[in-house]
């Protein structure tokens, strides 16, 4: 197992600093190690104070670290003052550290100064040189630069300068920006845009995990460019699931994806479980021409990978139905494509089945107090029929872009090679099944 060292300050709101930097290593399957060179009362709202450690206990740190573990990959955070970077720099130089990914810490998400004013010089001059990226974003970047840095244009020419100030590469951060949060990262003979996805919060703790994961990924061997995409990939996701523990900023969840791949299994068992339960009650009457899906996504899915179904969809056999395939992530694009555009309106709506339209079925949801919604499939645009895949997020966007309420039910009455079909949503397959057996109505249930 590699090891890999943060040396960086302590918060305990425990969203950002040394807490953020050891989750996300560990995540990442490398071992953890820290130095702590400074306290912070700190939550999600305000730094109330700052205490820096003793730098003769500071260096004790250092030596204990290196003397005992092999160090593939160093990260530094906050260093606070002047005296901390000398000696950090020096250790740093004395132990021949190859990967050091340098994120320098200066003001804090709530704005609380975290680097004192007469320690940025010592920053550039000593520590920069030393390190294989280092990772400023905007604000951070007009500090260490003197002008500003609000554009892409800006930014380029921004990595450039701090380039010159002695690191390998520059990766500046742009979640600053006003329009999509893009990365830049700027090396010796050329630069690579990394695209992020802009989400409607702000995260405590983004800078110091994605620092943290840059670290861990090249002490695993992997060239810069393919490090970057890795920890950018990692850290948005960390942010799209970012945990709201206290009464100010999300805090970014490094587990994330942690979470997500551990859930897999759930989301299999429970899609089987409302299989059984529909099949061994239901009739084929739900069960449209084309055949049926039923599908669950992870949370916070973002591609059809992400999204699990059956194999070669459920079809009519006799009076009842079956699966032709097992269930697997991937399987049914088609009905992924409509749970992901769903989800883009109702996180939390993951799970939906395509079944057979009738209109009895539509007066039974009515009745049963169903948010019902429709949409005109002959007013579909040419361009949207062309194109791969964009029938069905036309139909949802159609729908739900005016809607007040949180659907059930979305339906069309079809069109020329359009087949009229309903589609149950719900929070799980569980909640999904049930809806389609209120619809189907005991009547057309199986003789049991």
């Amino acid at each position: 197992m590699i090891s890999v060292l943060t040396i960086a300050g302590s918060d305990s709101g425990g969203g950002a600093g040394i807490q953020a930097d050891l989750l996300t290593i560990g995540a990442l399957g490398a071992h953890g190690l820290s130095v702590i060179v400074a306290l912070t009362a700190q939550n999600t709202f305000e730094v109330k104070a700052v205490r820096g450690v003793e730098v003769d206990f500071i260096k004790k740190q250092l030596e204990a670290v290196f003397e005992d573990f092999s160090v593939q990959g160093v990260k530094t955070g906050m260093l606070w003052d002047k005296e901390v970077i000398e000696l950090v720099s020096s250790s740093l130089k004395k132990y021949e550290v190859k990967n050091l990914v340098v994120d320098p810490v200066m003001v804090a998400k709530s704005g609380d100064r975290l680097l004192k004013e007469e320690a940025v010089l010592a920053l550039k001059e000593k520590l920069f040189p030393l390190a294989k990226v280092i990772t400023p974003n905007l604000p951070e970047a007009e500090a260490l630069l003197g002008f500003e840095v609000r554009k892409k244009d800006e930014m380029l020419l921004a990595g450039k300068r701090l380039l010159e100030l002695g690191p390998q590469a520059v990766i500046i951060k742009g979640g600053h920006l006003e329009d999509e949060p893009w990365d830049l990262l700027v090396f010796s003979d050329g630069y690579l845009w990394l695209k992020g996805e802009r989400v409607p919060w702000e995260a405590h703790g983004t800078g110091c995990s994605f620092s943290a994961a840059l670290a861990t990924f090249l002490g695993m061997g992997y060239e810069l460019q393919e490090a970057a995409l890795k920890a950018k990939r990692f850290i948005q996701e960390g942010i799209r699931m970012a945990k709201s523990v206290g009464r100010g900023f999300k805090v970014v969840d490094p587990l994330a994806s942690l979470k997500k791949e551990a859930s897999r299994w759930e989301v299999i068992k429970s899609l089987k479980e409302a299989y059984c339960k529909l099949e061994s009650v239901a009739s084929n009457a739900i069960i449209p021409e084309v055949g049926s899906n039923l599908v669950y996504a992870l949370e916070g899915a973002r591609d059809e990978d992400e999204v699990a179904g059956f194999e070669g969809r459920i079809v009519k056999v006799r009076k009842g139905f079956k699966r032709v395939g097992e269930i697997s992530f991937g399987a049914s694009r088609h009905m992924a494509r409509l749970v992901l555009e769903v989800m883009r309106f109702y996180p939390f709506l993951r799970s939906v089945m395509n079944i057979r339209y009738d209109p009895i079925f539509i007066e039974r949801g009515k009745k049963k107090g169903f948010k019902i919604f429709s949409v005109d499939r002959k007013k579909e645009p040419e361009d949207v029929k062309r194109e791969e895949g964009a029938s069905l997020k036309w139909v949802v966007r159609e729908v739900l872009k005016e809607a007040q309420e949180v659907p059930d039910i979305i339906y069309d009455e079809g069109d020329v090679g359009k087949e009229p079909m309903i589609r149950v949503l719900g929070k799980n397959p569980q909640e999904v099944v049930d809806k389609v057996l209120e619809l189907l109505g005991e009547g057309e249930w199986k003789l049991k």
